[in-house]
């Protein structure tokens, strides 16, 4: 009955999660090289708070980390959500498949999810699960892109401020990294690999 119900939309949210695994892949193998030439297209792939950090710290001007940073946020988001609105239950079993969640704690979760949604959804931004819950939630947009508005702003803006407070640290590692980044991209091929062989045996264990 539910896969009759899916919408035809929801194999393009699928189709645009899988690029943005992939675009995340790409990110977490080429960072060390990607933060020397090219911070910008570092956050592009990836929006995790470590690179956004980084892409800083390497003197990332600010109307580009303000304007690439929240839109790779938002696409990710958005897309996550629309893939719990389609898919519904079954789409929270592929997130929390890889995530180890056992049911019980999901199903604690979706409840406090109903009740908090107002703290939940700005303070766990970045979570795909809780994406994919606010869409099987069937949250509307007219109360999601608010909340998702100051979250965004306030994650980015603590980055931020901790890049500033911070700074001597993130030159000094990048200064580092100028010289060991094709040994960093090594060690990342290994740990993506190893992080997405996990995935696709389930996840971790439980």
């Amino acid at each position: 009955m539910e896969r009759a119900e899916r919408p035809t939309w929801g194999r393009y949210a699928l189709a645009g999660f899988v690029a943005l695994v992939v675009a995340t892949n790409i990110a977490g193998v080429f960072w060390a090289r990607l933060i020397e030439s090219s911070p910008t297209a570092l956050i592009a792939l990836s929006s995790r708070n470590r690179y956004l950090a980084l892409a800083l710290g390497a003197d990332l001007p600010l109307i580009s980390y303000w304007i690439i940073g929240p839109a790779r946020i938002i696409v990710a988001f958005l897309i996550c959500h629309m893939i719990g609105r389609a898919y519904r239950t079954t789409a929270l079993d592929w997130f929390t498949r890889y995530l180890g969640v056992d049911p019980s704690s999901l199903d604690a979760f979706q409840r406090g999810f109903d009740r908090a949604s107002i703290i939940v959804v700005p303070f766990f931004v970045g979570s795909n699960l809780v994406a994919a819950l606010s869409g099987v939630r069937l949250m509307s947009m007219v109360r999601l892109l608010p909340l998702l508005a100051v979250g965004i702003i306030a994650r980015l803006a603590l980055i931020q401020w901790l890049a500033s407070v911070f700074d001597s640290q993130l030159t000094a590692f990048l200064e580092w990294l100028q010289r060991y980044s094709w040994w960093a991209v090594g060690a990342s091929v290994v740990l993506v690999l190893a992080i997405n062989w996990r995935n696709v045996r389930g996840g971790p264990a439980r």
